[in-house]
């Protein structure tokens, strides 16, 4: 024990020991929530939750391991060997992951000791590889007995870990769990550090390989504490929306376990009944404990089980989803009831069959009054009581003579209505049957009953009233020619609210309540006109937020959502006078103002700049969308509504494009550039008619080698009024009007057919627009083309954008690997720029990373450049994918891809693009 405290109070830097245990706590615990998470999760879910808790914890204790390790003063200088480093940490996140999956896939309190256990078997087995991949100037000499001692605390308080997750669940449960877990894998570590005794030797290392030990703990950590607060975050949502679900099905369980009238319980897929409701109790007299665990054919009688109706009942559920019929069943007393049953077919999302709802009421009594009732009255009732509409029939004296249940209801009367009923009782009855004032509401009877009464005696007709609790009901009224009527009461309560809410909805956002474009655009034609009487002047306010994209991506589609609400009411607030606000769609919102004085403009486009630049806070986290405001002002710019919104549109895309505006007035220089985009994107269209792009070539070369291994295709544009048109100007507004379709596909095959002409077999790159990539069939183009030029499919290498996938991922994601299917590689390009690297590469396995030149430009000066170029480097060689560095443009920077070990490299220093690159001389000029 004494050894122990000296080891860790002595040798120690008790600052990094201190940062070693909060990561371990960190990793324990978003450990503990994954895989409780992974617990309540079915089939693949359930795997994919197993998968990130073995990558966070085993992470995580890794990092533990290493940043505790340089804690750890021997007294000599050391280093590590990278080959036991990495398979520490594989093998630390394949058994962290197997422990996690053993405890999850078995019940019982076994089982999860038993996974607490193999975890602890894997910290060990790291902690040991990590510190035999130790390189110091002697030997570790190892007490047994501290080793020992190590491997049993760790397996203790990983296995109790476990057992607490066990037995209980919920916060404190993952709480006591992670601590736990933290104390096995501390307690192994130090008090297998307290066994390691360093006799000096003859082997010496390079001090210049030893990193300061502080700062690698802190990088160590600062990656550590990512990953895991990525795994807190997607576990702590998930239980967000488990509790949701959960909560929502306790509500429902309860509304089933209510229901009396209905027998109302489920099956599985065998028959066999899995649970019971009250209804199901009162209707066949078994209680839960029952009848759970047995098959409902005990229901049938002997004739109907022998003919196998069951499960003609239940197959024929399976094959059509549905089973309904009528006939005897028997209750637990021998007792037997008509009853009318449903049998729906359920199944997962998946489409499994998971069993069947059983829905059984008891119509005995219907059925005994059907058979005692004529035919022609049984046919009268059915038709009554099957109405939506309530139904009264009166005879020449006011008298009632027939109505159904339906229209007692609408009128709030208990059960039938009396026949013989006079209709000024029944109007008395019905107003003063009102649960709220029903004093107030009888004083309106005589009323009621006049208007009512005075229609009948014009012939008939139609009225709608508002019945007391709210209700709206269509009145009809058809006379007889006895002098009678018949009246029928429809509720159209459901149907007005929704005749309401689509005319607001035709008129308004459904999202923000805004008024939407069209609506703005009668607004905006109003205020013009009443400006062009009283000679005053409308302001046109276009309004586009800066940072939506980026809130969306980040934080997700709902948080998005939630800002524009909160924008919308913010600014529905700020509201004056002559004032208004629309939401055309997205992030795109409008205002106008009617004013006489540009100090009143002036101080509306400064409420609603802060309003749009205030912070909104989502679940925590502080957003500042902040957006982009272009005015147009009426008559001065335009003198009407679509003429004044674009003009605003114009000045709002001014200011989003300027550095230090916000707010942007129209200026008649702007339909000048719109119009010249509009040029340039006419033009496009027509450049492959007229021969007007062409290609040029930039040769690619093998780092350490120099010898060529491709060429990049670059395209060119000689208008023949504006000269050469740089790519960077033309290629967005052919991607914006859709001409990179035609131009795309022209470049590709013309690229290979020149390719297919060379004598050297070089491979040529090609860049695929987002537009391609998401708007045709690339695969089949692709496919197309190589056969047409009889280029092999191995020399061809499509380049793509981590942005290309962000936007529909899965469709993009499939149209590349038909692609790839064919021979063809890919390569993604300007890798380090895009929302999400790591997981680009983790969604599809390229053939080749290529570094942004924006890394090679500051690689000489800047040394974080250079550990980036590190680090990617390192990944490509981890994933046995190339690395190839754009932009290099000196020997220095050539210098240091070399040292660094990339693979390929492209730039002004090794060749500038051409018609021809090196090497590529064609096969008939041989």
């Amino acid at each position: 024990m004494l050894r122990i405290v000296t080891c860790l109070t002595v040798e120690h830097d008790l600052r990094l020991v201190l940062l070693a245990a909060v990561v371990c706590f960190l990793s324990c615990y978003t450990a503990i929530s994954l895989i409780q998470r992974a617990r309540s999760a079915e089939g693949n879910g359930r795997a994919l939750w197993l998968c990130v808790a073995g990558v966070a914890s085993g992470f995580g204790i890794w990092t533990t391991h290493f940043i505790a390790i340089l804690a750890y003063d021997p007294g000599v200088v050391f280093g590590y060997g990278m080959e036991l480093t990495l398979v520490s940490l594989l093998v630390a996140i394949a058994l962290t992951g197997f422990g996690a999956a053993l405890a999850t896939y078995l019940s019982g309190s076994t089982a999860a000791v038993a996974g607490g256990i193999v975890v602890a078997a894997g910290i060990s087995a790291m902690h040991y590889l990590g510190m035999a991949a130790l390189e110091l100037p002697g030997q570790i000499e190892w007490d047994p007995v501290l080793i020992a001692a190590s491997l049993m605390a760790g397996a203790f308080f990983c296995g109790a870990s476990f057992a607490q997750l066990e037995r209980r669940a919920g916060a404190a449960a993952r709480l006591g769990a992670g601590l736990l877990m933290t104390l096995g894998v501390v307690s192994l570590h130090f008090v297998g550090m307290a066994s390691v005794t360093v006799v000096p030797g003859p082997m010496t290392v390079d001090d210049t390989a030893i990193l300061s030990p502080d700062l690698m703990a802190l990088l160590m950590a600062l990656v550590a504490l990512s990953l895991l607060s990525i795994g807190l975050i997607a576990a702590v949502f998930a239980r967000k929306a488990e509790s949701v679900a959960t909560e929502s099905m306790r509500q429902f369980a309860m509304l089933v376990q209510g229901v009396s009238d209905y027998a109302i319980y489920m099956l599985d897929p065998e028959g066999v009944v899995s649970n019971w409701n009250a209804g199901a109790e009162r209707n066949k007299g078994y209680k839960a404990h029952e009848i759970v665990g047995r098959h409902f054919s005990q229901f049938y009688g002997e004739e109907d089980r022998k003919a196998g109706a069951p499960g003609f009942a239940l197959e024929s559920a399976r094959q059509h989803g549905k089973y309904e019929a009528e006939g005897w069943r028997y209750r637990k007393d021998g007792s037997r009831f008509w009853a009318n049953v449903v049998i729906d077919a359920i199944h997962d999302e998946s489409g499994t069959l998971v069993g069947f709802a059983k829905i059984t009421k008891d119509v005995t009594k219907e059925k005994a009054d059907a058979d005692r009732i004529a035919e022609v009255s049984r046919n009268l009732d059915l038709a009554l009581e099957n109405m939506s509409q309530g139904l009264c029939l009166f005879d020449s004296e006011e008298r009632l003579v027939l109505s159904n249940y339906r229209c007692a209801e609408l009128l709030s009367l208990p059960g039938r209505m009396n026949v013989g009923l006079s209709f000024r009782e029944l109007v008395d009855a019905a107003h003063s049957a009102a649960s709220e004032l029903p004093e107030v509401w009888l004083l309106k009877a005589p009323e009621f009953y006049a208007r009512h009464r005075n229609i009948v005696r014009e012939g008939g007709g139609a009225i709608v009233e508002t019945l007391p609790g709210g209700m709206s009901v269509q009145v009809k009224y058809r006379t007889l020619p006895d002098g009678g009527w018949v009246a029928t009461f429809e509720d159209i309560s459901e149907r007005l609210r929704n005749e309401e809410q689509i005319a607001h909805m035709a008129r308004h956002d459904g999202l923000t309540g805004l008024p939407n474009r069209a609506h703005f655009n009668d607004i905006l034609a109003a205020a013009i006109e009443h400006a062009g009487r009283s000679g005053g002047k409308v302001a046109t306010i276009g309004i586009d937020l800066d940072k939506f994209k980026e809130i969306n991506d980040t934080r997700g589609h709902a948080a998005g959502d939630q800002v524009l609400v909160t924008l919308a009411e913010r600014m529905r607030a700020c509201l004056g006078p002559d004032e208004n606000v629309a939401r055309f769609g997205g992030d795109e919102f409008a205002a106008c103002k009617r004013y006489d004085d540009i100090a009143d403009l002036n101080g509306f486009i400064q409420r609603l700049e802060r309003c749009l630049q205030a912070e909104v806070v989502i679940d925590g986290y502080e957003l500042k969308p902040g957006a982009s405001l272009g005015v147009a002002i009426y008559p001065q710019d335009a003198d009407n509504p679509e003429v004044l919104l674009n003009n605003a549109d114009l000045a709002m895309y001014r200011a989003k494009d300027a550095l230090t505006q916000t707010v942007c007035y129209y200026e008649v220089s702007m339909d000048e550039v719109a119009r010249d985009r509009r040029g340039i994107a006419k033009d496009l269209w027509l450049a492959i008619e007229r021969d007007e792009l062409y290609l040029h070539y930039q040769v690619q070369k093998a780092v350490d080698s120099g010898s060529v291994t491709g060429l990049e295709v670059l395209l060119r544009w000689r208008h023949p009024d504006r000269g050469m048109v740089s790519p960077a100007e033309f290629i967005p507004i052919a991607e914006e009007c859709g001409a990179i379709l035609p131009i795309g596909e022209w470049v590709l095959r013309e690229a290979c057919r020149e390719a297919a002409s060379w004598q050297e077999p070089h491979r040529i790159a090609v860049n695929l627009s987002p537009v391609q990539l998401t708007n045709a069939d690339v695969a089949g183009l692709v496919g197309r083309v190589l056969e047409e030029t009889g280029l092999d499919p191995t020399r061809l290498e499509l380049e793509i954008t981590e942005s290309t996938i962000i936007g529909d991922k899965e469709r993009a994601l499939r149209a590349l690997r038909q692609i790839k299917a064919l021979g063809v590689t890919i390569a993604i390009d300007d890798f380090g720029t895009g929302y999400s690297s790591l997981e680009t590469l983790r969604s599809f396995p390229f053939d080749k990373i290529k570094l942004d030149r924006s890394f090679m430009s500051e690689v000489e000066q800047s040394a974080q450049a250079k550990a980036i170029l590190r680090a990617i480097v390192a990944l490509g060689q981890t994933l046995s994918v190339p690395v190839l560095a754009e932009g290099v443009e000196t020997r220095e920077q050539l210098d240091i891809l070399v040292l660094e070990g990339c693979d390929e490299a492209q730039g002004y220093f090794l060749g500038r693009p051409g018609p021809v690159g090196e090497g590529t001389a064609r096969k008939d000029a041989a």
